[in-house]
């Protein structure tokens, strides 16, 4: 026989233990006298709560004291309802095995602290319903009733307590004991709807009316709080006095259920927390992929059109091709730079808010780190300035090919004019029937003419030095010139053959021809390198000129003024020319000669002299308007060069003063974070303003490329160097705010007062002592043991700032050293990247991660554990009850299946995902 009442006075602690957790009335315990009607709401109600257990383990019991007769179902019970394994059971048929199943179940209730007492494995074989009762009684007070605990109350008191404080609001309900104060069923209802007000309407219940109460509250028990029906509501009314035990069963399982939600909500909370941060830090990496992609794909199109090097035929496609390129720097790249910078920003920003939420930092795919868009953003620059040097290299090429082509032309066309009819001349057999003076006439015309050709041979010399310069500077019309200059060489080779042959035709007749006029002779050899000369002095001055600044062109002007005073040397050896051709006249005159017609010995008349001597003097002024037109000009551009250089000279040291200024204010740190951050923005602004002197200077470097100005002595800025100074005071003054921003967002997180930032920033700042905001392994270290941060002991022992004398006693003490292995662990957390420096918002997220608690994968796995009902793993039907349907879907998407021993069909494995989120593992 079991003692009941030593049982439940005993307990199941040692002497000296907590006071016992139950104590029943003695009269009833003592005697074992069970009242028919108690022992069949206990073998209904023991029935139904050993069901709720064994139904995990996908069995059930149909009658108490049949079914654990093998002791097989009981052990199953007690390792459900414990989490624990039991010794393996005989699975034999024999007396025997279903005893030593029942022992070993006995002495695993034993093992926790419950002491029985006259309960032995033959009365359970045999079938003894009073003491399987009995069994299972001890087996719900030890697991169900034992740990339920009040305000410092335990088990029965305890679970009284509970049911009074959460039934004390309500009318007709007084909750003083286990039997009679649930018969009228409104203290079931009461517990349901103080925890699921929407299950139940209170106010529509009567006290008159127990068995509907009852009823009630057993059906949605049953239905929303998968609390198995274990009472009868007519066993309950039926009874003077309900069963205690059955009573107190029923009610630990309402007890179990809402606490269980409640610790399921704060579960659930935790997760939707941790869940929401995820959800947004990968919004933010999408959002950083697609905006890097972006960029990254604008350039991969942009430089191959800045790398193509196919060259224009003619200037006004290359400089169609220049405003192209002008059109690309104002309204194309503006807008990318801007791109660039929000996404430095943006990365800035993800990465404090991975470090803030105990995550690791965000790694962008291969090809899209920052550094990667800064390689392709160089390269992109780099191809932009070689793309403007052979633009402005082309223009000149191309300038000067028109120069040299029309050059040609002039030289090619006066050339050809000159040749024209020599051909003639020559292969004419008019010395056969010449007489003597007229062949020795012949003779010395033919020396005349040989003179004169030779006298060109320099002209078709630079013909074909000109004709060669074009080609080789890819003139795009060299087949024509080519044409061109052949034929001239073709026919000047000719002619000096003709003249070759001519020469010995009149030599072999000279000894029968004698009579030559002398003055003729001397005219013609005057007359001809003055008619050169005057040819080549009007071709100078119809020469095309392209200088490129004022010296130059006073080179120019100076040169002409030198022609012009040889002038009047040359009228006189017209004059002296022209008194030849006189005297030949007065000579023929006077003896009555009658002149044949023209010199003989020459085609340049005295006309021709005289009107290519007029056509000099003509052009000599036309000379002098296009050379002052040419000053004019020149001083113009010179008067760009300085309105430009002025503008640079101002603006170039300004933009280096406002970076020093920027580097000054991110180091001072005067006021709080926000004084700061106002401060940046008001400079910022200040930066913004200054825009239009940019803007004005853009226009005076696009009026000297307009005017093909290629170089400035009064400045050593160029438009590209300001350009490239203004893009990084733009990017540096965003990128300091933001690192302000950042700081912000670490104070508001860890909670860090502004005492403590500026205790961090000035021992950051001390030990900063090239002042570029980064501080090596050693000045780190240093700056750690100043903060007094004890490695050795894995501590963080805050002292505040020492003085030298302090410092110098501390690096003594320690031997000047910080333990190897923690500070390589520190230097890992502050510079991930090896890069041997740490930043002062690396330095100050550490110093708050040391003192500030937050969310781990230990703790997520926790909180997913509680929803499981204690599981190893949770199906998708527990996360949508549990969580909200978006974070519920999240977590379905993205957890594997649960492949473990106890696996169930949907099973999902919740600890897996959870590491996920903190980097610990691969999702």
């Amino acid at each position: 026989m079991v003692d009941y009442h030593a049982v439940n006075n005993q307990g199941q602690y040692s002497a000296g233990g907590p006071p016992t957790y139950m104590e029943q009335e003695n009269d009833w315990d003592r005697d074992l006298l069970l009242d028919p009607a108690w022992e069949k709401q206990q073998r209904k109600t023991f029935t139904a709560w050993c069901n709720s257990h064994l139904r995990k383990a996908g069995t059930q019991i149909e009658n108490i004291e049949e079914d654990f007769r093998d002791g097989l179902k009981l052990m199953l019970l007690l390792e459900v309802i414990s989490g624990e394994r039991l010794p393996k059971p005989e699975r034999g048929k024999m007396r025997v095995h279903k005893i030593n199943n029942v022992n070993k179940a006995l002495d695993f209730i034993a093992s926790k602290g419950v002491k029985l007492v006259s309960i032995g494995a033959e009365e359970i074989v045999d079938g003894n319903a009073k003491m399987t009762l009995g069994m299972i009684w001890t087996i719900i007070l030890r697991f169900a009733i034992q740990d339920i605990s009040v305000e410092e109350t335990s088990a029965k008191e305890g679970l009284l307590l509970w049911c009074q404080r959460k039934t004390a609001p309500y009318k007709n309900v007084n909750v003083q004991n286990f039997h009679i104060s649930w018969k009228d069923g409104l203290a079931f209802n009461a517990l349901i709807h103080r925890h699921r007000p929407e299950l139940i309407d209170y106010d529509k219940l009567r006290k008159d009316d127990p068995v509907t109460n009852l009823n009630n509250a057993f059906e949605v028990a049953e239905r929303y709080l998968d609390i198995p029906k274990m009472l009868d509501a007519e066993d309950i009314v039926n009874t003077a006095r309900p069963d205690e035990k059955a009573i107190m069963t029923y009610v630990s399982s309402f007890y179990h259920a809402f606490s269980g939600a409640q610790k399921a909500e704060t579960a659930a909370n935790r997760i939707c927390k941790v869940l929401a941060v995820n959800q947004e830090n990968e919004h933010l990496m999408e959002d950083y992929e697609k905006l890097a992609s972006d960029l990254l794909e604008w350039i991969r199109r942009t430089i191959p059109w800045l790398e193509n090097r196919a060259p224009e035929k003619t200037m006004a496609e290359m400089q169609q091709k220049l405003e192209d390129f002008r059109d690309y720097r104002r309204v194309h790249k503006p807008p990318k730079v801007q791109e660039k910078c929000q996404l430095e920003i943006n990365f800035n920003t993800l990465q404090t808010k991975l470090r803030l939420s105990n995550r690791p930092a965000f790694m962008p795919s291969e090809g899209r780190m920052v550094s990667d868009i800064n390689g392709a953003w160089h390269k992109l620059e780099g191809a932009e300035k070689g793309y403007e040097e052979w633009l402005l290299n082309e223009i000149r090429r191309l300038e000067r090919l028109d120069h040299l082509a029309e050059k040609f032309r002039q030289k090619a066309a006066i050339h050809e004019g000159w040749t024209d009819g020599k051909e003639a001349m020559l292969t004419q057999k008019d010395y056969e029937t010449a007489s003597l003076s007229e062949i020795k006439a012949l003779l010395k015309k033919h020396e005349a003419f040989e003179s004169d050709l030779a006298a060109h041979q320099d002209r078709v010399e630079q013909i074909a030095a000109i004709a060669q310069e074009l080609n080789e500077l890819d003139y795009y019309d060299s087949p024509s010139v080519n044409a061109r200059c052949q034929k001239i060489c073709e026919q000047w080779d000719a002619l000096g053959s003709l003249t070759q042959n001519r020469r010995e035709s009149l030599e072999r007749t000279e000894k029968q021809l004698e009579s030559i006029d002398e003055l003729y002779l001397e005219y013609a050899k005057r007359a001809a390198p003055f008619n050169n000369w005057m040819e080549g002095a009007m071709e100078d001055l119809q020469d095309m000129f392209i200088v490129h600044n004022i010296d130059e062109i006073q080179g120019l002007i100076t040169a002409h003024e030198q022609f012009k005073s040889t002038l009047p040397e040359a009228n006189k050896e017209r004059e002296a020319i022209q008194a030849i051709q006189a005297e030949v006249q007065k000579i023929a005159n006077y003896n009555g000669i009658k002149l044949a017609g023209n010199n003989p010995y020459t085609t340049i008349t005295p006309q021709s002299i005289d009107k290519k001597w007029e056509k000099v003097q003509q052009l000599v002024p036309q000379r002098d308007q296009a050379l002052q037109e040419e000053l004019t000009r020149q001083q113009s551009n010179d008067h760009l060069r300085r309105q430009f250089a002025n503008q640079a000279n101002m603006i170039g040291p300004w933009i280096q003063n406002k970076m020093e200024e920027i580097g000054r204010i991110s180091i001072e740190m005067n006021g709080t974070l926000e004084d700061q951050l106002t401060h940046l923005s008001q400079y910022e602004q200040s930066i913004i303003e200054y825009k239009p002197n940019i803007d004005q200077l853009e226009g005076d470097h696009q009026l000297i490329q307009e005017a093909l100005i290629f170089d400035n002595k009064y400045t050593a800025y160029t438009m590209e160097h300001l350009r490239v100074g203004w893009e990084q005071l733009l990017t540096t003054i965003a990128r300091t705010i933001n690192e302000i921003e950042n700081q912000v967002l670490t104070r508001d997180a860890k909670g860090i007062s502004q005492e403590q930032l500026h205790e961090y920033r000035t021992s950051f700042n001390h030990f900063d002592k090239d002042h570029s905001g980064l501080l090596q392994s050693e000045e780190f270290k240093a700056c750690l043991i100043s903060l007094g941060y004890d490695v050795e002991n894995d501590k963080q022992k805050r002292t505040g700032i020492m003085d030298s004398d302090d410092f110098r006693a501390l690096l003594i003490s320690t031997g000047n050293s910080l333990g190897d292995a923690e500070f390589a662990r520190i230097m890992g957390i502050v510079d991930p990247n090896n890069s041997g420096a740490v930043t002062f918002q690396a330095f100050i997220d550490f110093m708050s991660r040391e003192t500030t608690d937050t969310d781990t994968a230990d703790q997520v796995i926790a909180s997913f554990k509680i929803l499981a009902g204690d599981k190893n793993y949770i199906t998708a039907e527990e996360l949508r009850r549990e969580l909200p349907p978006d974070q519920a879907e999240y977590c379905i998407a993205r957890m594997a299946p649960y492949s473990g021993p106890d696996a169930v069909a949907g099973a999902l494995d919740y600890m897996s995902f959870s590491t996920a989120l903190y980097g610990e593992s691969d999702l």
